[in-house]
């Protein structure tokens, strides 16, 4: 599943499946708030249901870190994608809340495979945060298009869940382009090898997770923050979410084509204080004009951080092993952050879990930035490879020639054959050699 794939077609599958996985997260606050008023359930209660469809995505991912070698990449995929349309599918047409229940956790878990098989196969591309911004922008064009439709299709929780699992749907055909078969990076190796960087591997999984959760928290309770506190209706609401998607594409096009200007470190450590700085005053907004500001600034900064921090982690092991646990890390933090929005601003209020969220976010910029800046592994551009190790850095980083004569970051040592030398030897005296002449020729 961590083979580095080749081809116009399967970057595109890549892409594909990478819109699939996230296209529940990214639909959360309406699902939540349909979940809410259709079933009629209380805030907390749909919190904790978009929770659990979340759980069932991060424990795929992490079953899939630790064991996705084994199983083809199309295969794979293809699991994930049928668990998304049953899933979501089954929860949309009943309105048992423990059927809902149950339709979701399933949605989640194939959401989860297809974005582990996703993150993977972009941890092998060689320009994985190119490979990530472009799924990124995808995930965010499909968003805000549903953004704009789902409030015109009725009420209830049907809507939403149905758009993901048609998403599933539509997505199976891309599958052709994965592998069918598990390779890795060296298949002449026959070992994985040990995992890289495993401090730095941690710490960036730790503190995406909580950044994953502070801003989820927020997202997850965006839409009652609008439709409240702010007074708005449920269609400017969704054009508000569909204006800061379309800020999300600006800013990971200009991420994009930023590339490594700044490096990681800047635009993960400056990002993230941005962000904070959004989700205070969107979670502070009274009217449209605040609430509008909050969102679409706050949409435009996230996918450019997010992108560079799934650029790291696939900098830190090209096998796609520290991409999955580190998105895996995300979706946890994604999972959790509905309840936690919703008890937050139930005891605290809105404003008050702006206040902490924000805390959170500034906590966990630190390590993250650290990470960034002192244990990243393959340089984003050839630029940055020849200032900082030349022909073989390049090799390494897969924008050179000869990508097979050096081996790649955390391959196993090869054996060293043991050449015997002669002890004992008499050193030959000064008298042995002469001046070479023509006549020497022959």
């Amino acid at each position: 599943m961590s083979s580095r794939t080749r081809g116009a077609g399967a970057l595109v599958a890549l892409v594909a499946l990478f819109t699939a996985g996230y296209l529940a997260p990214y639909l959360l606050p309406t699902v939540v708030g349909r979940l809410s008023a259709g079933l009629g359930l209380t805030p907390s209660q749909a919190g904790l249901i978009g929770s659990v469809l979340l759980l069932g995505s991060s424990t795929a991912g992490f079953t899939l870190a630790a064991r996705g070698e084994r199983i083809g990449p199309r295969r794979t995929a293809r699991a994930g994608l049928l668990a998304m349309a049953v899933g979501y599918g089954s929860a949309a047409a009943t309105g048992v809340v423990p059927l809902v229940v149950a339709g979701a956790v399933l949605g989640g878990l194939g959401s989860g495979t297809a974005t582990a098989v996703a993150v993977a196969g972009i941890a092998g591309q060689r320009d994985p945060h190119r490979a990530s911004t472009l799924g990124l922008l995808s995930v965010s064009a499909t968003a805000g298009a549903l953004y704009l439709t789902l409030p015109h299709l009725g009420g209830g929780h049907a809507a939403p869940l149905l758009a993901i699992a048609c998403g599933a749907v539509l997505v199976w055909p891309f599958t052709g382009g994965l592998p069918t078969a598990a390779h890795t990076v060296r298949e002449s190796a026959g070992t994985l090898g040990p995992l890289p960087h495993r401090r730095a591997g941690a710490v960036l999984a730790g503190g995406i997770l909580c950044w994953s959760l502070a801003q989820n928290a927020l997202w997850g309770v965006s839409g009652r923050i609008g439709l409240t506190q702010a007074g708005l209706s449920e269609v400017t609401v969704g054009a508000v979410f569909a204006a800061a998607l379309g800020a999300g594409l600006a800013g990971v096009t200009a991420a994009g084509a930023l590339g490594s200007r700044l490096g990681r470190a800047v635009p993960i450590g400056a990002g993230t204080v941005a962000i904070a700085g959004c989700v205070l005053l969107s979670s502070t907004a009274e009217n449209l004009a605040g609430f509008a500001t909050g969102e679409i600034l706050w949409n435009a900064f996230y996918p450019v951080v997010l992108s560079y921090l799934l650029g790291l982690a696939a900098s830190l092991d090209p096998r796609g092993r520290w991409a999955v646990m580190v998105g895996s890390a995300s979706s946890l933090g994604v999972a959790c952050g509905p309840v936690t929005g919703s008890l937050l601003s139930d005891r605290a209020g809105y404003p008050g879990m702006g206040l902490v969220l924000c805390a959170l976010l500034l906590l966990v910029a630190a390590p993250m930035t650290a990470v960034a800046r002192h244990a990243s592994g393959r340089p984003l551009v050839p630029g940055s490879i020849r200032r900082r190790g030349g022909a073989p850095a390049a090799v390494l980083a897969g924008r050179g020639s000869g990508t097979v004569l050096v081996p790649q970051m955390g391959a196993p040592e090869q054996e060293v054959t043991p050449i015997p030398v002669a002890a004992g030897r008499r050193r030959a005296a000064k008298s042995a050699f002469r001046l070479a002449r023509p006549s020497d020729r022959g």
